[in-house]
């Protein structure tokens, strides 16, 4: 399962993501303001939150160590954590996450895009 010290990693190797901690000691990824993941949020174990499709949550959103990410999912989110084993492999959860920040990245104005050198 993956480590908070990985997912943190990733997230931050992604183009002009921000880390900022808060909610009680929590990993937050965002891009442009948009929150894209999440680390942290289990009682003290490592659990990974992101957004995902809604055709994504109905698949996983049952799958042992996966569920709807609490907070979130309860106000109409598609919004998915990995929380325990087996969750998913490392490989899989990463795609997730890169794809949640493409979903935050799609929210952007152009405008704020070209300011992150994320578009011309």
């Amino acid at each position: 399962m993956m480590t908070r010290t990985r997912f943190n990693a990733f997230c931050g190797g992604l183009p002009a993501a921000e880390h900022v901690v808060q909610w009680g000691n929590a990993d937050v990824w965002k891009v442009g303001g948009k929150v894209f993941a999440i680390g942290g949020w289990n009682e003290g174990q490592d659990a990974f939150t992101f957004k995902v499709t809604p055709l994504a949550y109905e698949v996983l959103r049952d799958q042992p160590g996966i569920r709807p990410a609490p907070y979130l999912a309860s106000r109409g989110m598609t919004w998915l954590q990995v929380h325990d084993d087996p969750g998913l492999p490392d490989a899989e959860l990463e795609s997730h996450l890169r794809a949640s920040y493409n979903m935050a990245l799609k929210r952007l104005t152009k405008k704020a895009r070209i300011a992150l050198g994320l578009e011309t």
